[in-house]
C-alpha cells in the first residue's frame, strides 16, 4: 500500500471515527437513561464496550493479514456504522449490550488496522511522522466531537447525534474505498533467512529501511517473546493510567477543585488541542532522533507532570498549562510507541503483535478503574491519582529496562 498517497485518507478516517466516538461519549449515559434502565444494567452495557476492546485485537490482526488494510478498514467502519445506527433505533437492553460489545470490537480493530498499515507501509525514517499525523487527526476529532454533540443535544433529540455519527462512519467508508493498494513484494531468500534468525534468536532487524539511511541494524538481547511481554506491559500500564484519568478527573475537578462542568470539559479540550498541534512535530522528532523509547519515556514523564500539576493546585490557568503538557506527552508516547514496534517487528508478524498488545492493554482499562475505586473507598480521590502516578512511573521503568537492551550500529 502506498502510504504517502493514502495518508490523507487515513487521517480523514481517523478524524471522522474519533469525532464520532467523542460525540457520543458525553451523551451515551443520558441516552441510555431515557429508556429507564437500572444503574446495574447501564454499568453492564458500558462494561461490554471494554470487553469488546479486549477481545477485538487478535481477530482484527487476522482480518488485516487475510483481507489487507483497505478491506479491513471498510469492514471495521461498516461495523461501527451499524452500531451507531442501531443505538439510534433500538430500545431493548440486550440489543444495546450487543451493539456496545461490537462497538468495542470495531474500535480496537480500527486501531490495530491503522497502526499496522503505518507500520507496514512506512520505514524507520518516517513511521514516527506518519503516526504523528494519525494522532493529530484523532486529537482533532476529540476536540470537535463533544462540541458538535453538545450543540445538537440542546436543539434535537438525543438520537440525532447517533445518526450523525452513523453518517460520519459511512463517510469514512467512502474515504477507505478511495485508498490505493499495491501488491506486496515477494520476500527474498535473504529476508527469509533474516526473519528466521530473528524469530529463533534475538532481533537483528530494521524493517522497510530507507535506502539513504546510515543505520545498518538494530540489535537487541531481547527475544521475540520478551519483546512482546515488554511492549504489552508498557502499553497496559499506559492505558491503565489513561483510564484512571478519564474516569476520575471529572470527579476530582468537581469535588476537590470545585470546578463547574464547563471548566472540566475545557480541560479535556485543551489536552486534545495540544495533542492535535504537537503530534506531527513530535513524530518528526522521533524519526530524526532515532531513540523512540526515550521519547516514549519523556511522554510518560510529561503526563506525570500533568497529574502533579492538578494535584498541587486548583488554579484554572495552571491546570490548563498542565493539560497542554500532558497532551504533548500523549503525542510523544503514542507516536513513538507504535513506530518503535514497526521498526523492530518483522512484516510477517507485525499486525499480530500490535493486535495482541492493544487487546492486552485494554484489560488495564477495565482493571485499573476498579482498583482506583477501591482506593477511593478506603482513602480519597487524591489516592486515586497517586496510584495513577505509580502506574506512570512503572511504565517509565519498564521502558528504561527495554531501552538498555537495544543497541544501534551505524556506518
Amino acid at each position: 500500500m502506498d502510504i504517502r498517497r493514502n495518508l490523507p485518507l487515513l487521517m480523514t478516517i481517523c478524524f471522522l471515527s474519533q469525532m464520532g466516538g467523542f460525540m457520543i461519549l458525553p451523551l451515551f449515559p443520558l441516552f441510555i437513561e431515557e429508556f429507564g434502565l437500572s444503574g446495574w444494567m447501564m454499568g453492564v452495557i458500558f462494561a461490554l464496550f471494554y470487553v469488546g476492546k479486549v477481545i477485538g485485537g487478535v481477530p482484527a490482526a487476522a482480518i488485516y493479514k487475510r483481507l489487507g488494510g483497505k478491506r479491513a478498514l471498510i469492514l471495521m467502519l461498516l461495523l461501527l456504522a451499524v452500531c451507531m445506527g442501531g443505538f439510534a433505533v433500538s430500545t431493548a437492553a440486550v440489543l444495546f449490550g450487543l451493539l456496545r460489545l461490537l462497538q468495542g470490537l470495531a474500535s480496537t480493530g480500527l486501531t490495530v488496522v491503522v497502526r499496522s498499515i503505518i507500520g507496514d507501509g512506512g520505514n524507520v525514517d518516517n513511521r514516527g511522522l506518519y503516526n504523528g499525523y494519525i494522532s493529530s487527526s484523532e486529537g482533532g476529532g476529540m476536540v470537535l466531537g463533544p462540541v458538535i454533540s453538545g450543540w445538537l443535544a440542546l436543539h434535537w433529540p438525543l438520537s440525532v447525534p447517533f445518526l450523525l455519527v452513523t453518517l460520519c462512519c459511512l463517510m469514512a467508508v467512502v474515504a477507505a474505498m478511495g485508498m490505493k493498494t499495491t501488491a506486496p513484494p515477494l520476500p527474498s531468500a535473504t529476508s527469509d533467512t533474516l526473519y528466521s534468525k530473528a524469530t529463533d534468536t534475538s532481533l537483528i532487524y530494521r524493517s522497510n529501511q530507507a535506502p539513504e539511511s546510515t543505520t545498518i541494524g538494530q540489535y537487541t538481547k531481547l527475544t521475540r517473546r520478551q519483546q512482546l511481554l515488554g511492549y504489552g506491559t508498557v502499553h497496559f500500564l499506559e492505558m491503565s493510567a489513561y483510564a484512571v484519568f478519564l474516569t476520575y478527573f471529572a470527579l476530582y475537578a468537581a469535588h476537590i477543585m470545585h470546578w463547574d462542568p464547563f471548566a472540566t470539559s475545557l480541560a479535556f479540550t485543551v489536552s486534545g488541542i495540544s495533542t492535535l498541534a504537537a503530534a506531527p512535530f513530535v513524530g518528526y522528532l522521533s524519526d530524526r532522533l532515532g531513540d523512540r523509547l526515550l521519547l516514549c519515556m519523556l511522554g510518560m514523564f510529561l503526563i506525570g507532570i500533568e497529574v502533579v500539576v492538578f494535584l498541587s493546585t486548583s488554579s484554572h490557568l495552571w491546570v490548563y498549562v498542565g493539560m497542554l503538557i500532558g497532551g504533548v506527552g500523549g503525542a510523544c508516547y503514542m507516536d513513538s510507541f507504535f513506530a518503535h514496534i514497526g521498526d523492530h517487528i518483522p512484516d510477517e508478524s507485525r499486525s499480530s503483535v500490535i493486535g495482541k498488545i492493544v487487546s492486552a492493554a485494554e484489560i488495564g482499562s477495565i482493571v485499573s478503574p476498579l482498583v482506583a475505586a477501591l482506593l477511593m473507598e478506603v482513602g480519597s480521590l487524591y489516592s486515586v491519582f497517586v496510584f495513577n502516578l505509580v502506574l506512570i512511573a512503572a511504565a517509565i521503568v519498564v521502558q528504561a529496562v527495554m531501552r538498555g537492551r537495544y543497541k544501534t550500529k551505524r556506518v
